[in-house]
Order: structure tokens, then sequence, then C-alpha cells
């Protein structure tokens, strides 16, 4: 019978590195002058630098901060969404300059969510949460004081980027606060709820401020509101890595382009997805996005870690978010317009009926957070796609004469599925990466929900405007059922993303480490110590051997 060894663990024995050793090795050799080495170096060396967390100070502050910055953005977006007629023809636009007036932040957000995420994990949580909101509110008021559509937009697009900023370093400051565990379980949750609440407040506000007083009266609340949330973030502690890091700016430019020219090809496609100017758009998009793959992948220090693509959770994250996107954002994008102008509901009463799915979406993240945390946050995105899948096929069939009470139970399902998805998203978007990149991860997750969430509205507005405006009802059963099969599509992709275990082909050998993952992680190369000389010892025995490593490697 064969014998069976347990594995040897191995130290270098060098006074440099004494931390190193163990303990029951530092009595066995030179324990004397290894102690006074460990004295003098101690005594030498400065006090090491202890990386800033939010955990000494209040975690709950950077929960309400982070979580109030993310609704904010998320009621900015929706909010021009009801009142985007008015202002349309207060300054004279047409079909073209309300397209971009919609898509507008749509184009920021995506474009600067990424890079927003990299820059505040390099360069300071609290730093690009203040810049942004400041951004933010600058911004809303140059909305607010638009002469004309094309200024109009220009403030979305900046609104745009200035909301990737504070969703992403939001997010991020969350995730750095809250390391694991069921804490972290109820932060993300919470953060759930409020990309809920802004979605559900936002369009109420703005109808609401647009009908009382007039439609440049939102850009100032929104302005106050981005600078209430400036002055807050100066409270919180500074998060960032500890290692000095240079900025990646052929990635920033490369990414920056590539997304800004794939949200105006998705924007362009109401002329057509084969028209020329969309074609071009696409095209252009491909190439950048290639340069910027191809830069990631030479760069020392990338800002997207190509490999992080070969992780099943990131590629889960990823999914779900693009998914969530392209079925549940862009049919509920189109809704209000589907409800105006085939059911004739008022902008208020059509705002209403929507937070049928909205508010439900918010009250079922925040429960969320008290469900067990160790179910995996890949499980909890199943169910709630198939959830949202259920309730969309629940919102087709309408008729000429359907009322809106028809639309409320199909709403109602589909955001309980929203609000488990939202709640799982912001957990598996930091758990995902690793600790000190966890603003990264937020960013690349939320740039595929809003990618997804362009591509959605474009695809439903080509699909229920195919028949014409007298056929818009069909369309949008026809629409309703596309996005119930994108969930689906979604829910077998997520679920294909799992970590795959291999047994132990003999059944003799230790059992112990019959389960391993697939994938090898390499161990770091430790450079060969002064004295050359390695301790191995295993786990059971108290006495060390030594072997003579001048000419190996270890790692």
């Amino acid at each position: 019978m064969a014998r069976h060894t347990r594995p040897r663990r191995a130290v270098y024995l060098t006074p440099f590195h004494g931390q190193t050793l163990d303990h029951r090795v530092r009595g066995l050799l030179m324990p004397s002058a290894l102690d006074t080495a460990d004295q003098s170096r101690r005594a030498a060396a400065p006090p090491p630098r202890q990386p800033a967390t939010s955990s000494a100070g209040h975690p709950s502050r950077t929960l309400s901060i982070g979580a109030s910055g993310t609704a904010l953005v998320m009621a900015v977006v929706s909010a021009f969404v009801v009142n985007v007629g008015d202002s349309v023809r207060s300054l004279h636009a047409g079909v073209a300059g309300e397209a971009w007036g919609l898509s507008g932040m749509s184009l920021g957000l995506a474009a600067a969510l990424l890079t927003a995420g990299a820059l505040a994990d390099d360069l300071g949580h609290r730093r690009v949460l203040r810049c942004s909101a400041g951004l933010l509110a600058a911004a809303s008021a140059a909305g607010a004081l638009a002469p004309s559509m094309e200024i109009l937009v220009a403030a979305r697009v900046l609104q745009g980027v200035a909301g990737g900023g504070l969703l992403a370093a939001g997010l991020g400051s969350i995730g750095r606060t809250f390391p694991s565990g069921r804490a972290r379980t109820h932060a993300t949750a919470v953060w759930g709820a409020a990309v809920g609440a802004g979605v559900t407040v936002g369009p109420l506000a703005g109808a609401g401020l647009a009908a009382a007083v007039g439609w440049r009266s939102g850009f100032w609340v929104e302005a106050a509101a981005a600078a209430a949330v400036m002055t807050a973030a100066a409270t919180l502690t500074e998060l960032r890595t500890a290692a000095k890091v240079r900025l990646d700016l052929p990635g920033i430019t490369t990414l920056g382009a590539g997304m800004t020219l794939l949200t105006a090809a998705l924007v362009e496609t109401r002329h057509g997805w084969s028209a020329v100017t969309t074609l071009v758009l696409f095209c252009a998009a491909t190439l950048m996005l290639g340069a910027f793959a191809t830069v990631e992948l030479r760069s020392r220090r990338p800002m997207l870690d190509p490999h992080l693509l070969a992780q099943p959770q990131f590629l889960a994250s990823i999914s779900g978010a693009l998914f969530t996107g392209l079925a549940v954002v862009g049919l509920m994008s189109y809704a209000p317009a589907l409800m105006q102008q085939a059911l004739h509901i008022s902008v208020i009463g059509s705002a209403a009926v929507l937070a049928a799915w909205s508010a439900t979406s918010m009250v079922v993240a925040l429960a969320a957070g008290s469900l067990p945390s160790r179910l995996p946050a890949q499980t909890r995105l199943i169910i709630g796609l198939s959830l949202a899948a259920v309730g969309e096929l629940a919102l087709t069939r309408l008729g000429t004469g359907t009322s809106w009470t028809r639309l409320v139970p199909g709403l109602f399902v589909t955001g309980l599925g929203t609000g488990i998805v939202n709640a799982a998203l912001g957990r598996i978007a930091v758990q995902s990466v690793p600790h000190g990149r966890v603003a990264m991860g937020a960013g690349a997750n939320n740039t595929a929900r809003y990618l997804g969430g362009a591509a959605g509205a474009a695809l439903m507005v080509s699909i229920a405007s195919a028949g014409g405006a007298h056929r818009l009802i069909d369309g949008w059963n026809i629409a309703t059922l596309v996005s119930a099969g994108l969930c689906a599509l979604g829910v077998a992709i997520v679920a294909s993303c799992r970590v795959w275990r291999r047994r132990n082909p003999r059944p003799g050998r230790d059992r112990s480490r019959g389960n391993e993952l697939r994938a090898v992680v390499p161990t770091p190369w430790t450079p060969p110590t002064p004295s050359g000389r390695l301790i191995s010892q295993t786990a059971s025995e108290g006495n060390p051997s030594t072997t003579n490593l001048d000419t190996r490697r270890t790692g």
C-alpha cells in the first residue's frame, strides 16, 4: 500500500525576514540572533502605513451617502423621461433632439462608469464622489439655463459622466467598508433599494414639478441635491489603494471613445439598424473597443484586468447586469410612452402606474438583505430574472380598450424580480473582483447594465413602432414576449457561469483533495534569501529539515 504524505510547507530562514518564520522553527535555530535582528529592524523601520478604511469611522454614514448618491443619479436619469416633451416644445427641437435628450445621460454613463471606478480605486473614493457630485450640480444648473436643445443635450451628457462617478465610487466605498458576510449583504441590499427609490421618485417628482412650475425647475432641484451630496461626502474617510499608481491613460481614452461611439450607434438606430450612420458608428465603436482590449492586454497595470473575464463570478456579474438592462430597463423605459400614446394616460398617471414596478423593486431589494447570506448572489440573479420573465409575460395580450389596471399585476411581479436582481447585482459586483478594485467592479457592472438598457430601449422602440402609430399595442405585445425571452436567455447564461470542479479519478487517493478548482492561481515568486536555505516541515512534524535552494525558485 502506498504511503500517504501530507503537503509540506516552506518558510525561508533569513534574519531580514524573521516575521515569516514559524515560531517553532525560531525556537530551534538562532533564537537570540533572530530576536535581536527583529528588535533592531522594528526600531529602525518607520511605522507602517495603514490603508484608510471607513470601518474605523462611520460605516452607516458611508452607506447612507453612497446610497443617497445612487438614488439621486437614478432619479435624474428617470425624471427627464416624463417631461422631455415639454423641453422639446419649449426649445423648438425636433425628433432628433428628443432622441438625444433622452439618451444623452445614458451616453455619459456608459462612457464614464468603468473609468470612474478605476479612478476611485486609485485616487480615492471620497475624492471621486465629491468631484462627481460637484460636476452633477454644475451640469444640472447648465440644463436649467439651457437656451437651446444642443446645450441641453450636452448638459445631459455631463450629468451622465458625473452620475457614473457617483455610482461607481458610491458602491465601491460600500464594498470597501463592508468587506464580507451578512453586513455586506445588507449594505448591498440597501444600495439596490436606492436604485428602485430613485426610479420611483424621479418620474413622479419630475412630472409634478413640470406641471406646477415648469420643466426647468427639476434641474434646479437636482443641482441642489447634488450640492448636498458633495457636502456630505466631505465627512467620509478616504479610501484608495495604498500603492502609488499610474493612470492607464491609453485605456481610459480608448474605452471612453468606444463606449461613446457604441451608445451613439444605439441612439441612431431610430433611423434603422442598417442605416449608413448607424453602421459607421458601430464599426468605429468596434475598432476603438478592440484597441482598448489590445492596450489592456499589454498594460502592466490595466484598468480592467483581462483575466477577470475568465472568472465565472465576474462573468455572471456582467451577464446579469447586461440582460437586466436589455430585458427589463429597456422595456420599462418605453412603458410610459405606450401608456401616454396608446392608452391615453396622462404624464403623472403614467409615472404613477410605473411606480407599481419601481416601488415594488425598492421594497423587495431592501427585504432581500434579510435573506441568508449563504444564498449565493448568482442564485439570486437566476431567481430575480426568472420572476421578471413571468411578470413581462403577464404584460402581453393588451387590447385597444385596455385599462391601466391590466398592467399592474405584471408590473408588480416584474418589480419583485427586479428588486432581487438589484440587490444581487450590488453584491456580486463588489465580491467578483479583488478587494482593492471594488469600484472598478461596480463600474464594469453598471456599464453593462446601461449599455444593455440603451440597446434594449432601441430594440423595444424598433419592435413597438414597426407597425406605425395605430399598431403600438400590437408592437408592445411582441416587445414583451421578446423581453421575456431575453430574461430566459439571461437566466441560462448566468446559470452557466459557475466554477467547475473535478473529482479525483482515483477512489483510493486522499479525498480531502478530491474537489479542486480547475482554475490554477499562480503563487507569486519570492526572491532567494541571502542564506539560500529553505526550511520545510510537515504539518504534523516538529523537526524541520533544510534543503539547499541556491539554484531553485519557488512559486
